[in-house]
């Protein structure tokens, strides 16, 4: 195919130049809904106003992450400015309505707070090389996104969600793809989303399979979210409701979320007895609207069940955390530590069994992957059991990276977009990531988005088998029952 200088589409409010880089073309920036600001800064996202000629597309747009954290895992820059509702479309065929490529949507992570689409790890590449439309979406964060206010509409980053979604749905096919073939995919916070949208009544039509890679739900209570919201607005010092948010700056409302979310005790315990025993402070609402329900119960009701769903997690999302405290942790015994996070006797003695292999390697090791099983992986299990005969794939990503010694959070994403030259990679994969593993994690993704099949037997036909990527040279490559670990816990 010829490659004009600027390749021009035609999309619902106007036309977009992006721009060529080898044999895709990237379109970034795009707003799906205009900038969340003033008026419109608690309210449901408005679609975008028209505009004439020709939009430049070429830089990415502003990001609802304001303020960059630093070395963090993934690179996910912060860009300022207003209009923070956007997408950025990735593509090998741009302008050819008639191309009808399979579409992978990808929500990015960062625990509902955090996080941005505008990393270079979510480029489109490998997908485009593949044959594959990506794109990648914004949506609200932290309070202005989930946060309960009385007189706004509640899960504001939830309708960013659906809002993108519907705009994939109206003008993917300008960019070369299939709007009847969408996945969804997303990663921690971003396959939290993936398994809400997937329970979700109002998002079903929307997308037609989905892979959560370590999700994380949050499926927030709405007596917490009224709590939380109130001790907000104590610190903020104004009322409760959308006028007394509105008058506080949106930087002194993200600093503020922190300290109404964080727990009292200076405990090195504390953050995670708070994950395991309220979850997350920020995210999705139970809210009896969009979310009538729990997710899982969503799941286990039969929603979704038409939609095929791949899902799992690393081995030790969490372990890196509590390897920092290992010195502190080595003199105090496991059985004594797992009993102050309030696992009961009888399933601390069958956790622990199951687990022996993680109890050579210390205290610290037992913690991190108790963490890991309680908040990520149980979850796997639950709710591959809870769809029942629907079409579900398990995998576990258990390959230690050379850096920490361990399978830890954010560690697949890489591998799974197949970017190993990206920047940073090296500081959580090493200098030389195994590019096989690569090969076979992206291939599955890519074989799932064109073909719903990742190449493995379903949970569904046989509950526990679940694809091993990147285990030890003796583990089999699908394993019988690959979370036997965790069923103390389920």
């Amino acid at each position: 195919m010829t490659q004009h200088p600027d390749p021009i589409v035609q999309i619902t409010p106007g036309r977009v130049r992006g721009a060529w880089r080898g044999g895709s073309a990237a379109f970034v920036g795009i707003p799906f809904a205009q900038a969340p600001v003033g008026d419109l800064r608690f309210a449901a996202p408005v679609p975008p106003e028209p505009w004439d000629g020709v939009r430049d597309a070429l830089d990415y747009g502003a990001t609802a992450n304001r303020t960059d954290p630093g070395d963090t895992l993934i690179p996910e820059p912060a860009i300022p400015g207003d209009s923070t509702l956007n997408v950025n479309v990735f593509t090998p065929r741009p302008a050819q309505s008639d191309a009808a490529l399979p579409v992978l949507v990808y929500i990015h992570g960062g625990g509902y707070i955090a996080g941005s689409p505008a990393s270079p790890w979510y480029d489109g590449a490998a997908f485009n090389r593949d044959g594959v439309v990506t794109v990648t979406i914004s949506y609200r964060l932290g309070f202005d996104g989930f946060g309960h206010i009385s007189g706004a509409p509640s899960n504001r980053g939830v309708r960013d969600w659906l809002a993108a979604l519907k705009w994939v749905r109206e003008n993917i096919t300008a960019f070369g793809g299939d709007p009847a073939r969408v996945t969804i995919a997303g990663q921690s916070a971003g396959g939290g989303a993936v398994l809400t949208l997937l329970g979700m009544p109002a998002a079903q039509g929307l997308f037609s399979a989905a892979w959560a890679l370590s999700a994380a739900l949050a499926d927030v209570a709405p007596e917490r979210a009224r709590t939380l919201s109130a001790k907000l607005a104590n610190l903020a010092g104004v009322a409760p409701n959308r006028a007394g948010f509105s008058s506080v700056p949106e930087q002194e409302l993200v600093d503020l979320q922190r300290a109404a979310a964080a727990p009292d005790s200076k405990d090195p315990l504390a953050p995670i007895q708070s994950l395991l025993d309220d979850g997350l402070a920020w995210g999705p609402m139970v809210d009896g609207d969009l979310l009538p329900r729990p997710t899982i119960e969503s799941i286990r009701a039969g929603t979704g069940s038409g939609i095929p769903l791949v899902l799992g997690t690393t081995d030790d999302e969490f372990t890196a955390l509590t390897d920092r405290v290992k010195n502190r942790l080595r003199i105090v015994p496991v059985s004594l530590a797992l009993g102050r996070l309030r696992l009961e006797p009888a399933k601390r003695r069958e956790y622990l069994a199951a687990n022996a292999p993680q109890r050579r390697r210390g205290t610290a090791a037992v913690l991190g992957r108790f963490a890991t099983d309680s908040i990520f992986r149980v979850k796997v299990v639950r709710v591959a059991d809870a769809r029942a005969d629907a079409a579900t794939w398990v995998y576990r990503f258990a390959w230690r990276s050379p850096v920490n010694g361990w399978a830890g959070h954010c560690l697949d994403v890489p591998f799974w977009f197949d970017c190993l030259d990206a920047e940073r990679v090296g500081a959580i994969a090493g200098e030389e990531p195994p590019r096989a593993l690569a090969a076979a994690l992206h291939g599955s993704a890519v074989s799932f988005i064109r073909d719903n099949d990742p190449g493995w037997p379903t949970w569904s036909a046989s509950p526990g088998t679940t694809r091993v990527f990147g285990g030890d040279a003796y583990r089999p490559d699908v394993a019988t029952d690959g979370y036997a670990s965790v069923r103390a816990l389920v």
